[in-house]
């Protein structure tokens, strides 16, 4: 019962406060675990900087970094927060979801029969026409010539195969292969809080 309401409780959490960062307006604060880690890094965990300062008011977070700008009410001036830490611990969800987003992030957003990276779609390795089925272990990201190509034809009649065999991922891959492919936006305050892949300046 007992993990079943933390599992509840973590579900709860990430459904209420991890966004995706289109969806944020301006100012959004990053919000790191109690062990300074990010909640999640696809999505990144950002908060609206509203639902950062009610953390705040609240004392569910403590304030690592701040904006330039400030939100003021009639009795006080506030800057607003850009990096927020728990004071506590969340359970990381475990399981990876199995989405189009989640699946391409998988093969590195890579068609894995020849490596082009545009025009990307779906292929299911063994056609669902001879019995396979939509799982991580059937199903890859393809451009949309190669999976022309294959159609419903199995790997040997098409003369065609995959850079690597599918599989299920789990969370620490998925948050591996999310550092290699970092947002669009970084605000600088971020940095010293994500381990993105990036090169070193000498």
């Amino acid at each position: 019962m007992k993990d079943l309401a933390e599992h509840q409780t973590s579900q709860a959490f990430r459904t209420t406060f991890v966004r995706e960062p289109a969806a944020l307006k301006h100012y959004p604060a990053l919000v790191l675990n109690a062990d300074f880690r990010p909640l999640s890094y696809y999505p990144l965990s950002l908060w609206p900087w509203q639902e950062a300062i009610k953390a705040v008011f609240a004392d569910r977070v403590t304030i690592l970094a701040e904006y330039d700008a400030e939100v003021r009410s009639q009795r006080m001036a506030l800057r607003i927060p850009s990096v927020v830490v728990l004071k506590d611990y969340v359970k990381p969800q475990k399981r990876v979801a199995f989405t189009r987003f989640n699946l391409f992030l998988r093969d590195e957003f890579r068609c894995q029969y020849c490596g082009a990276q545009s025009d990307l779609t779906f292929d299911h390795v063994v056609p669902r026409s001879r019995g396979g089925v939509t799982t991580w272990e059937n199903v890859v990201a393809a451009c949309a010539p190669c999976n022309l190509r294959k159609a419903n034809k199995s790997l040997k009649q098409a003369g065609m195969s995959l850079f690597a065999a599918p599989r299920a991922p789990d969370a620490e891959h998925m948050n591996a292969m999310g550092r290699r492919f970092p947002p669009g936006h970084l605000h600088d305050s971020w940095l010293d809080f994500l381990y993105w892949d990036a090169e070193l300046e000498a």
